[in-house]
């Protein structure tokens, strides 16, 4: 597809990430009665933002989240990875086939983020492992992926310029909305997931109500 017609779809979408932000701030305000998990979600979140100003940043850990998630998506979508390279200073992924969600899942999809959900899900099963160190560990490797990615953002990447910096930046806006409108939900247990949806889709449409008016 032609940058122009992405710059076109992304100028498009304008609309669709401002009521995305919108509904995340009705689920915050919803949610913010939820101590138990703020509380250690914040803390979690706290120390590694500690760690990443003081301590020398983990780009070799980062790296490799970030090319597993390439051939994660790669996967999911059915093509094959052929090879990874991994180095603190950058690395690549040679894959079969490539999309724009492929090339820019490591900017939204918090990776470590997921495999802590699904390590203590099996862990609280089995051995009831307490939930205050499964919101802590989360909310420390959600916090590891927005700050390494702002920081690889500072660089110029060739997934982004691939796409164009308009339409990546929407897509990269969106996919981590809707980490949040889906995972909020889920771990404070105070608004529903179709409650979420909904407000997203009332909040775009007066937004393009009001467009309408005034265009």
């Amino acid at each position: 597809m032609p940058k122009w017609i992405k710059f076109v779809i992304a100028i498009l979408l304008l609309p669709v990430c401002a009521g995305a932000a919108k509904a995340l701030w009705m689920v915050v305000q919803r949610c913010g009665s939820a101590d138990t998990t703020w509380v250690p979600l914040l803390a979690g979140a706290a120390c590694w933002i500690v760690i990443f100003l003081l301590l020398p940043k983990p780009m070799w850990l980062y790296v490799l989240g970030h090319e597993l998630t390439h051939a994660l998506w790669t996967w999911l979508f059915g093509g094959e990875v052929k090879k990874i390279k991994i180095t603190s200073s950058g690395g690549h992924v040679v894959i079969s086939k490539t999309n724009f969600l492929i090339a820019l899942a490591p900017y939204f999809f918090p990776l470590y983020a997921v495999l802590v959900v699904g390590v203590f899900a099996l862990g609280h099963f089995i051995w009831h492992w307490p939930l205050v160190w499964f919101h802590l560990l989360v909310g420390a490797a959600y916090a590891f992926h927005v700050t390494l990615t702002c920081h690889a953002l500072q660089t110029q990447q060739s997934d982004i310029t691939s796409q164009g910096y308009l339409f990546s930046a929407v897509v990269i806006f969106l996919g981590n909305i809707c980490v949040l409108l889906f995972g909020i939900p889920l771990l404070t247990a105070r608004v529903g997931l179709l409650n979420s949806l909904g407000w997203w889709f009332e909040s775009t449409g007066m937004i393009f109500h009001w467009l309408q008016r005034v265009i």
